[in-house]
């Protein structure tokens, strides 16, 4: 059974995570990364990366969950930075 603290941590999953689809969306549609940081994409998809190697390791499925849907959106943020500068 899931305890409350998980349960806490799979809402804050779902809203820190769903934060980052309206950028990667608006991005997507107008092809736009001029104002994108690169170097701050970078670091937050190593720290991201990091935070999901953490969940593994304590066996956190919130951590687990949303690091792993909040790394594709950062790794398609840096490929679309790449890709339309």
């Amino acid at each position: 059974m899931i305890d409350t603290f998980e349960i806490i941590g799979l809402i804050a999953a779902v809203l820190t995570t769903s934060s980052f689809v309206p950028q990667v969306y608006k991005t997507w549609k107008t092809k736009s990364v001029g104002n994108i940081s690169l170097t701050m994409y970078i670091a937050m998809f190593l720290g991201i990366l990091l935070w999901l190697v953490y969940g593994i390791h304590i066996h956190s499925i919130s951590m687990i969950l949303a690091n792993s849907i909040t790394a594709v959106l950062t790794l398609i943020m840096l490929i679309f930075k790449l890709r339309y500068k």
